[in-house]
């Protein structure tokens, strides 16, 4: 079994959904972070539900046993369910406690360009760049929507980055559409 938390680590990725269902966008990008950022580790954190969308399609159980078996040969992904641990699903009590157990550490939170236009609606949205550094990754179609985001507009220049890469044209909603 992969050890979760490390007293060595010293960049860490967080990706946090429902992966309902995960898919290889997610792999893809997380495997872009882990290069371009130098990560030591990225972790999929699966929430039970979000509170900006409707109920999952997939039960909790499920996607975090698909997602397992997407990531099953990469050394560096780790996939957890912490909102038990952390007694909440709001994103900033998520960084807050993973920052807490790696203190000498540098937190990378990953979302798509898609993300960064909800961002605002997110609890505490402004304080997650004080613990972790914001990085958007490019969708299609949410290059221009997501510069011109709440989010983007008022957070500082330097608590977020854009990584434009190569985009998987499939997402989850598509995904569960032919399901």
């Amino acid at each position: 079994m992969k050890k979760f938390f490390n007293k060595k680590l010293k960049r860490i990725g967080i990706l946090g959904g429902t992966f309902d269902p995960p898919h290889y966008g997610h792999l893809f990008i997380s495997k872009v972070a882990l290069k371009k950022l130098k990560l030591n580790k990225l972790i999929w954190v699966i929430t039970k539900k979000n509170p900006l969308k409707k109920k999952p399609f997939l039960s909790l159980d499920t996607r975090i046993k698909l997602s397992k078996k997407i990531i099953i040969k990469e050394k560096k992904i780790f996939i957890k369910f912490l909102e038990k641990k952390v007694k909440s699903n709001n994103t900033y009590n998520l960084l807050n406690y993973i920052k807490k157990r790696n203190l000498n550490t540098k937190i990378y939170f990953l979302i798509g360009a898609d993300n960064l236009l909800t961002l605002h609606k997110w609890n505490n949205w402004k304080k997650i760049s004080n613990i972790a550094k914001i990085v958007v990754f490019s969708r299609n179609n949410y290059l221009k929507k997501s510069y011109n985001s709440v989010a983007a507009k008022k957070l500082n220049k330097k608590d977020w980055m854009y990584i434009k890469c190569k985009t998987v044209n499939i997402s989850s909603s598509l995904i569960r559409k032919f399901w």
